[in-house]
């Protein structure tokens, strides 16, 4: 029989050992798999984890693809922390997208600081109010947020679908499902080093997120704010005794991580793709909940965690590109990866003992 005790305190040491014993067995079983499979091992390894960050762009596109991963998984920290479950940020990504979309296509000849501004507050209320109808469910009616904001998702796939395709199509798009352009006010800017120029897509987004982090490691552990989320989390019971408003705490965490994934829409759209289309998301909504557990629920935390899925990304399709690999196999070694490390923060966070019958 196996049972789990909790650990009362988690080592610094036990984490970077499980972490490095993780990434280990990772390794030795991709290889192996690669082996089978007909490929180089090694050969395969490089392309997964050296040659996506082999020069100074391409650490810069890391960045890029972690940016949407880290805004999100930052908002999803707070949700998690309280045991409240939002698991549609991928819908309330999207609900961010499009309304910052709405301000860019409608006034485009705003001022580009106004315009920012006016984008990205479009978009963490698209996502917010998108969050909002799970929060307010919940506490009104007491359903279930898990389902209703992931099938909520589904909505909103279906709604900016219908709008690119519909109200919103460029006509001169040739009956493509895409929006006109962004004017250039609308575009978030790439960062120009002097000297050097530009390093690969690196725009002053990846900078947001990095702030964003940083703020939100603060609320978390400096403010009332997160003392109640916390608490709630960890012994709800004693945040009711204290007078903490469980209802409360859920639309508030329901509100930062929907806000959180709807400024990640805006981001993305607007300094990566341009235009609204039926796809501007890939999955980054649900990726984002396996770096806010990867960061074991910490903010700064998040930037590695982050940084270590869009490693796994990039490195499947340099894998694909290079060894002509399936997607099928790079997707099975991703998944292996992000296996052990959860596995191993088990191992982090439990005494795991054996008892025979």
């Amino acid at each position: 029989m196996i049972n789990l005790v909790p650990r009362k305190e988690i080592p610094l040491r036990l984490t970077v050992a499980t972490t490095a014993i993780a990434i280990l067995l990772t390794l030795i079983a991709g290889a192996g798999i690669f082996g089978v499979l007909g490929y180089n091992p090694l050969a395969a390894l490089y392309q997964f984890f050296i040659a996506p960050i082999s020069r100074p762009d391409q650490l810069a596109d890391l960045f890029v693809k972690a940016c949407p991963l880290i805004i999100i998984a930052s908002g999803l920290v707070f949700a998690y922390r309280a045991n409240v479950w939002n698991i549609g940020a991928e819908g309330q990504m999207i609900l961010g997208a499009m309304a910052a979309g709405f301000v860019a296509l409608t006034w485009p000849n705003l001022p580009s600081a106004v315009m920012m501004l006016a984008m990205i507050s479009a978009g963490m209320l698209g996502g917010l109010a998108w969050g909002m109808i799970p929060a307010l469910l919940k506490t009104r009616f007491n359903t279930n947020e898990i389902l209703v904001s992931l099938m909520l998702t589904y909505v909103a796939v279906l709604l900016i679908d219908w709008t690119v395709r519909g109200p919103w199509r460029d006509p001169m798009s040739f009956g493509f499902p895409l929006t006109p352009m962004y004017a250039d006010a609308a575009l978030i800017a790439r960062v120009e080093l002097p000297g050097v120029g530009r390093l690969g897509q690196l725009h002053w987004g990846v900078a947001g997120a990095l702030a964003l982090v940083l703020v939100a490691w603060f609320v978390l552990t400096k403010t009332l704010l997160g003392f109640q989320v916390k608490v709630m989390g960890d012994a709800p019971k004693a945040g009711r005794f204290a007078g903490f408003s469980p209802a409360l705490v859920t639309v508030i965490v329901m509100a930062i991580s929907g806000g959180a994934a709807g400024l990640a829409g805006m981001v993305e759209v607007s300094a990566n793709i341009g235009q609204l289309q039926p796809d501007i998301s890939f999955g980054y909504g649900f990726t984002a909940i396996i770096v806010a557990f990867l960061a074991r629920l910490n903010p700064l935390a998040v930037i590695i965690a982050g940084l270590i899925v869009a490693l796994a990304e990039l490195g499947g399709d340099s894998a694909q590109i290079s060894l002509a690999m399936p997607k099928v196999v790079t997707g099975i070694f991703k998944g292996i990866l992000l296996f052990m490390l959860l596995a191993g923060e088990t191992f982090n966070r439990y005494h795991v003992i054996i008892t025979l019958p």
